[in-house]
């Protein structure tokens, strides 16, 4: 809905929409301050994985009481006792279908977490294979 590129991120004017919909403009600054807090590989944009961490955060008490982040969060929060259960039941499934962006499955997130895992145990050894040839040297 908000992903107007539909390349399966939030980028920074995206993001601005986003806020300005839901009543809760920010300004450049914050705006870039918002996804900094949550961007995991420093592209400058939000995938869905980063977009969820805002609510883990959020949950945990990790943001601040004056960020945009907050501000989104609490602009997802639902009232139990006047909705019911099956009122928050149905909110969330609502906000999981909306925020869903096309083809990001759990299978996938969970592939690309391995191969980043991969990618970063493929550098230890590389280092360490490094350290080892340089020690030849000493």
């Amino acid at each position: 809905r908000y992903d107007t590129g539909k390349d399966g991120f939030i980028d920074l004017m995206e993001l601005k929409l986003m806020m300005e919909k839901l009543e809760a403009p920010q300004t450049h600054l914050g705006l870039k301050n918002m996804i900094k807090e949550v961007d995991e590989d420093f592209d400058g944009k939000l995938s869905f994985r980063e977009f969820l961490l805002i609510f883990r955060k959020a949950a945990a008490g990790e943001l601040q009481e004056d960020s945009g982040l907050h501000a989104l969060a609490r602009l997802s929060e639902i009232d139990v006792s006047t909705e019911g259960v099956k009122g928050a039941k149905s909110f969330f499934e609502a906000k999981v279908s909306a925020i869903a962006f096309p083809g990001a499955s759990y299978e996938e997130i969970k592939a690309e977490q391995e191969e980043k895992k991969k990618q970063a145990e493929e550098m230890k050894q590389r280092k360490a294979a490094f350290k080892e040839l340089q020690s030849n040297f000493k």
